[in-house]
This record gives C-alpha cells, sequence and structure tokens, in this order.
C-alpha cells in the first residue's frame, strides 16, 4: 500500500460536491478518495480550445453542445461512483442549468501527455466506455497531431487510430468532423 493511500482520508461523494463547489483547485473523485487536478501546458489549453470553437461552430443551433472541462462528470459503477473533468464532452440531451455535473454524455474528450496517458487510456477508459449514452471516447495526443477514438458499434467499442494534420474524424451521430490539422493551430 503507497503512502498516499495509506493517508487517504475517504469522503463521502456529498462531502466531495460540498467540498468542490468551494475550493480553489478541481478535484476528481474516485471510490471515495479526491485526487488534485495539476495545470496543463499551453498545447494541452490550445488543443482543448480548439476543439471546443471547432465543435461549437458544427452544432451551433444544434440539440448537440459542447462543454469544457469546467463540468463534471459523473460515473456510476457497480462498485462505486467517480467524478472526473473531461477537457470536453457533448452533451446530446437536456440538463438543467445549475447542474454540476453531468451523466449522460454523447462524446468525451482528453488531451493526452505522456504524464497522463497511463490514466486516460485505462482508468478513464474503462470508466467512460460503461456509459449507455456515449457514442465515442477521444484520446488526443498532445505533442503531435494524431488520435485515438473508442468508437461505439454493434459489436462493442472498437479502436480507431489517426495521424497527420489532414487526417478527420466524423463525429455523424452528432453532426461533427474535426481534424487534427485544426486542432493544433497556433502550435509548432
Amino acid at each position: 500500500m503507497t503512502a498516499e493511500l495509506a493517508a487517504a482520508h475517504f469522503i463521502t461523494v456529498e462531502e466531495y460536491l460540498d467540498g468542490e463547489e468551494l475550493a480553489e483547485q478541481k478535484h476528481e473523485y474516485l471510490a471515495g478518495v479526491a485526487y488534485a487536478m495539476e495545470g496543463g501546458t499551453f498545447a494541452h489549453s490550445a488543443i482543448a480550445s480548439n476543439l471546443l470553437i471547432a465543435l461549437g461552430a458544427q452544432l451551433h443551433g444544434k440539440k448537440c453542445r459542447p462543454l469544457n472541462s469546467d463540468l463534471k462528470l459523473r460515473i456510476r459503477l457497480a462498485d462505486q461512483t467517480r467524478f472526473y473533468y473531461p477537457d470536453a464532452q457533448v452533451l446530446c440531451r437536456p440538463s438543467p442549468a445549475g447542474t454540476v455535473f453531468l451523466d449522460e454524455p454523447a462524446v468525451i474528450f482528453e488531451v493526452i501527455s505522456e504524464s497522463t496517458r497511463r490514466i486516460d487510456e485505462n482508468e478513464k477508459r474503462s470508466a467512460y466506455l460503461s456509459i449507455p449514452t456515449l457514442t465515442a471516447y477521444v484520446l488526443i495526443e498532445q505533442d503531435r497531431p494524431a488520435a485515438t477514438v473508442w468508437r461505439r458499434t454493434e459489436r462493442g467499442f472498437v479502436r480507431e487510430d489517426y495521424a497527420g494534420a489532414e487526417a478527420g474524424i466524423a463525429f455523424d451521430d452528432i453532426g461533427a468532423r474535426i481534424t487534427l490539422g485544426e486542432l493544433r493551430e497556433g502550435l509548432a
């Protein structure tokens, strides 16, 4: 057992949500433990912003809408509840204005780096793919024009890999398409 785990203070979902309302730093919640989130890099922020701009322009006036990383995502697994802050989500169902978390996103995006890769590719992927409304989970590389999409099919989720600035990713379920080049606009 690690020292961090041994020293962990377990809290309820209600304690987490109440604390997060007052916290100066965001925390993700996993099985009773709140983990402080680290700040991102310029590249991470630029890619997430470019993604929201592209999705916002394409989804404007439609039923689906992109949301930034300020809104938590709640995942209820059989044995625990988790809260994450994805870099972007697309919601296609009505949600009250005062909502502080989502349960039913259609698409989830994470911008990944070497420091977040293990969690994004394993822990979060496993949790995200359990969401019944999810049609795609997208992992966007921070350091190069590449992405991995886990897309729901009749056979379950299937992995698709994209590389190169010209590579385009279609999201027919929400009526959007992005290219890896547009996500990297403003980056060397």
